[in-house]
């Protein structure tokens, strides 16, 4: 189903996040969403500069991928979102 354990991986923590990001304050607290958001964050800044290019040409093939127009919008905000990179606006 996937092309590997990595694809596999980064699809799951997208699912994770993208519901987290969805949820209404009565479906999770929002300081829980925000320790979620922020332990990924601190997570994937501690990738290697290799692993980090890695993950976010993973995300650009991904949102390439994607159907569903506000799921591809998500993912290719994903690398800046978790500080993978720097928005340059």
């Amino acid at each position: 189903m996937y092309s590997s354990l990595t694809r596999a991986l980064a699809e799951a923590l997208v699912d994770v996040l993208w519901f987290v990001e969805g949820c209404e304050d009565e479906q999770m607290d929002p300081d829980d969403a925000v320790k979620v958001l922020e332990g990924v964050a601190h997570l994937v800044a501690q990738l290697s500069s290799d692993q980090r290019s890695e993950f976010i040409d993973l995300l650009g093939s991904m949102a390439t991928e994607e159907a569903d127009p506000p799921r591809r919008e998500f993912l290719e905000g994903f690398p800046y979102g978790l500080g993978l990179v720097e928005d340059d606006s």
